[in-house]
C-alpha cells in the first residue's frame, strides 16, 4: 500500500524534479563510477612477480637521482609505473624499465575518473551538488510508497531502490565525505628528521608485506611524508607512513575504501559495481516514467482541445 501522507505529493514534485535537473551530471558520475569499480579487482588479482623489488629499482635506476623525492603510482595490471605528480609525471614499462605510455585501460580509468570527480570542466561543485541530490532522491523515493513486485519499469524502480537502499545512499554518501575531507583518521604530527627515499621506502614495503604485488603507491605530501598504499592479504587497501625506523601504519579511511571498493580485492569491486548499477538503473528509468507521464499529458491536452 501507499504510504498515505500529506507529504506525499510534495515529495513526488520534487522527487521528480531533483532527479531532471541533475540527470546529465549524474548520469556521467555514475556511468564513470561504474568503470571505475573495475579497478580495484583488477589491481588485487594482477599476476604475482609483476612489481618487485629488482624491476622498481631498475625503474628509479632510469629516472636518474631526480627521482628520489618523487611519487610512485604503480598499475600492476597494465604492467607500468608513473613517478612525479601531475604536469611532471614520467611512465616507465615495469618488465623493462624504458620509458612508456600507460595502456587503453589504465588510460580509460584515468580519464573515468577525471570525469568522476571533475566532469572533465574542473566543475567539482556541480558533482557534489548533483551527489547532495542523489543522497536527497533516495529518502524522497522511500516516502513515496512501499515497493510492489510489478513487471513495469515503476515496479522496478521502487524495488531496486528499496532492496538496495545501502547502496544507493552508501555511494553518495561516501562521496560526500570524501568531497568535504571527512576521513575520521586523525591528523598525524610532522615528521620528524628526513624521510626514507623512494628506494629505501619500497625496501621497507618488502620488509613489512614480504612483496610488492600489492603496492598501489607512495605519495609525496605537505610536509615532506611519505604515504604508502599497498593491499593486505585480502585484498584491502592499508596505508602506512614512511618512517626511518620502518612503516608506521595509519589508521583506515574507511569513507575513501568503501567509495572506491578498496576492501576485500574482487568483493569491493563487486559490491560498487551493483552500486553503479542500480544508481545507473534508478537514473535510466526514473527519466523513463517522466518522459511516458509527460508524453501522456501532452496526448491528453491534444486531445482535449480537439475534441
Amino acid at each position: 500500500p501507499m504510504i498515505r501522507s500529506p507529504l506525499r505529493p510534495w515529495a513526488l514534485r520534487l522527487h521528480r524534479w531533483l532527479a531532471l535537473l541533475f540527470a546529465l551530471p549524474l548520469l556521467v558520475v555514475t556511468a564513470s563510477g561504474l568503470m571505475l569499480a573495475a579497478e580495484p579487482a583488477l589491481k588485487a588479482t594482477a599476476p604475482p612477480g609483476t612489481v618487485t623489488l629488482a624491476r622498481l629499482e631498475a625503474v628509479l635506476a632510469a629516472a636518474g637521482p631526480g627521482a628520489g623525492g618523487a611519487s610512485l603510482f604503480i598499475r600492476a595490471y597494465d604492467g607500468t609505473v608513473t613517478l612525479g605528480g601531475r604536469g611532471a609525471a614520467r611512465t616507465y614499462d615495469l618488465a623493462t624499465a624504458a620509458p612508456a605510455e600507460p595502456g587503453r585501460l589504465a588510460a580509460a580509468f584515468v580519464t573515468a575518473r577525471r570525469l568522476h570527480e571533475t566532469l572533465l570542466l574542473d566543475a567539482r561543485w556541480l558533482v557534489t551538488a548533483s551527489t547532495v541530490a542523489m543522497l536527497l532522491l533516495a529518502p524522497l523515493g522511500l516516502v513515496l510508497g512501499w515497493p510492489k513486485v510489478r513487471h513495469t519499469v515503476g515496479g522496478w524502480h521502487r524495488l531496486v531502490g528499496w532492496a538496495l537502499l545501502p547502496l544507493v545512499i552508501g555511494s553518495p554518501l561516501t562521496g560526500l565525505a570524501l568531497a568535504f575531507g571527512i576521513s575520521f583518521v586523525p591528523a598525524a604530527d610532522p615528521p620528524s628528521g628526513s624521510p626514507p627515499s623512494l628506494g629505501q621506502t619500497v625496501r621497507l614495503v618488502v620488509e613489512r608485506h614480504g612483496t610488492l604485488d600489492g603496492l598501489e603507491f607512495v605519495r609525496t605530501v605537505r610536509g615532506g611524508a611519505r604515504i604508502v598504499r599497498a593491499l593486505d592479504a585480502g585484498g584491502t587497501a592499508v596505508t602506512y607512513r614512511a618512517m626511518p625506523n620502518g612503516l608506521e601504519p595509519v589508521p583506515a579511511n574507511w569513507p575513501r575504501l568503501l567509495h572506491e571498493g578498496a576492501w576485500g580485492g574482487v568483493l569491493g569491486s563487486a559490491a560498487n559495481a551493483l552500486a553503479g548499477i542500480a544508481l545507473l538503473g534508478l537514473l535510466v528509468t526514473g527519466l523513463v516514467l517522466w518522459s511516458r507521464r509527460t508524453l501522456r499529458r501532452r496526448a491528453l491536452r491534444r486531445a482535449a482541445v480537439t475534441a
